[in-house]
C-alpha cells in the first residue's frame, strides 16, 4: 500500500480537488496543513504563515521550488497542483476510460485554471462582484455547453 502525504496550507485552495479525489477514492493519506493566521481576519496583508516560512527557509519544499502543494507518494515528491490532480485522477480511476476521455477531462481542468485566472484578474481590477454576477455564470454556461457537444459522453 502506498503512503501518501499531501502538504498545503490550512485552507482549500490549490490542494482541495486532490483532497476530494483522495477521499472519494477512499485512499488513506496524511493531510498536512501549514497553519495560517490573520492579524486582521480576511486582510491578506496581515496573513502569517510562520511555520511554512520556517520550513521554506530550511529548504523543505525544495522539490516544488519553495511552493505548495506537494504530494509525496512513497518518498517521491510531486509538485504543482495540476500535476498532482492529474496524477491522483489517473492513479485512482478519475481520468476516463480511454485517451479521448482523458483529454476531455484534461481540457476541463484547463477551463478550471482559466476561471481562476479570470477571478484573479477581477480581484486586481476590483470587479469581483461583476465576476460572480456576470462573468463567471456566463463562463459556466459555455463550459456546460461544451460538455453537451463533446465527442465523449461523461
Amino acid at each position: 500500500m502506498s503512503t501518501i502525504k499531501l502538504s498545503y496550507f490550512n485552507g482549500r485552495g490549490l490542494a482541495e480537488k486532490s483532497r476530494w479525489m483522495l477521499v472519494i477514492a477512499d485512499q488513506p493519506f496524511e493531510d498536512f496543513r501549514h497553519p495560517l493566521t490573520f492579524g486582521t481576519p480576511g486582510d491578506l496583508s496581515t496573513l502569517k504563515q510562520d511555520e511554512f516560512l520556517s520550513d521554506k527557509a530550511a529548504g523543505l519544499p525544495a522539490a516544488s521550488l519553495g511552493k505548495v502543494p506537494v504530494l509525496e507518494v512513497n518518498g517521491v515528491k510531486i509538485p504543482q497542483s495540476k500535476a498532482i490532480e492529474r496524477y491522483v485522477a489517473r492513479k485512482f480511476g478519475f481520468m476516463g476510460a480511454n485517451d479521448e476521455e482523458a483529454a476531455c477531462i484534461d481540457a476541463f481542468s484547463e477551463h478550471d485554471r482559466d476561471a481562476k485566472d479570470m477571478y484573479q484578474k477581477a480581484k486586481k481590477e476590483g470587479t469581483v462582484d461583476k465576476f460572480f454576477a456576470v462573468t463567471f455564470p456566463e463562463f459556466l454556461i459555455k463550459v456546460a455547453v461544451l460538455k453537451t457537444i463533446a465527442l465523449v459522453d461523461y
